[in-house]
């Protein structure tokens, strides 16, 4: 069989658009049901190849993000928190080290359909279908814009033309439908101590601009984890912020990706 590298540079954007003319794809409840099942049949196969000790589909990261997690925080379990958990699998920064090195957590996702999913993916996790904000939030939910893996807060790409252009790549061969949902607004910290307020190993924080509030629902004198892999899509612009966030408590490791930096709390 020949190569895809073979084939021509728009080939998968034709075969997408092709696939998207039939009518499942076009009504929004048929296509859910389809991701659905076809999310079930992958994680079927995935599970029975781990069972064999196959971790070939086990390690989802982008950029080997999680390998690279794996090396620096070793063998030992911990516990982890990660923050626009997707469908607790596609590009998770933690799915690894839960499946391969029995660590738990709490998996944060508001957009619902994808809760449901991470549900059914992390049995080890605590699972929220919540949106995290800043301490002082104004208001008890959040808009949140779907856009599959670039779901997005509204107003955090400063505006609804810039939250709609930001989310476009999701919809742009119609794979996804778009749609906006109210979830409930909490701080992280108010999640850490409904669950026990356990020691954080490692914050994954992945929540397309709105990083900086997050932050600030967190107090990270007194729960700050050891570990933080922050996303910064803009890294000029981006990531000034965040060090003034972190700055006096943690050091920076390392850039895990040309838009994820790794820092360390100080003492660990």
């Amino acid at each position: 069989m020949a190569s895809t590298d073979s084939l021509p540079a728009d080939f998968k954007a034709r075969a997408a658009r092709a696939i998207t003319r039939q009518p499942i794809l076009r009504d929004p409840r048929l296509h859910e049901a389809y991701l659905r099942s076809r999310r079930a049949r992958r994680r079927r196969q995935r599970r029975r190849l781990e069972a064999r000790g196959d971790e070939s589909r086990s390690w989802p990261a982008l950029h080997g993000m999680d390998r690279r997690l794996a090396e620096l925080l070793g063998d030992r379990a911990g516990f982890f928190v990660e923050a626009g958990a997707n469908d607790g699998y596609d590009q998770s920064n933690t799915y690894a080290l839960a499946r391969l090195r029995g660590w738990r957590g709490l998996l944060v996702e508001p957009i619902p359909a994808l809760y449901e999913e991470t549900v059914l993916t992390r049995p080890e996790s605590e699972v929220r279908n919540v949106a995290l904000v800043r301490h002082g939030h104004p208001e008890e939910t959040v808009t949140m814009r779907h856009g599959g893996l670039m779901s997005v807060v509204a107003g955090a790409r400063g505006s609804e033309e810039d939250d709609r252009a930001w989310v476009a790549e999701a919809f742009r061969l119609g794979l996804e439908h778009e749609y906006t949902v109210e979830v409930p607004a909490r701080t992280l910290d108010d999640l850490l101590v409904e669950i026990g307020d356990p020691a954080v190993d490692l914050l994954s924080l992945d929540v397309e601009g709105y990083e900086t509030e997050v932050l600030r629902g967190l107090d990270l004198e007194r729960r700050g984890p050891a570990f933080m892999l922050v996303e910064v899509r803009d890294p000029a612009a981006g990531k000034p912020p965040i060090d003034a966030l972190v700055g006096d408590l943690y050091d920076e490791v390392e850039m895990l990706s040309p838009f994820d930096v790794l820092y360390r709390r100080r003492g660990d």
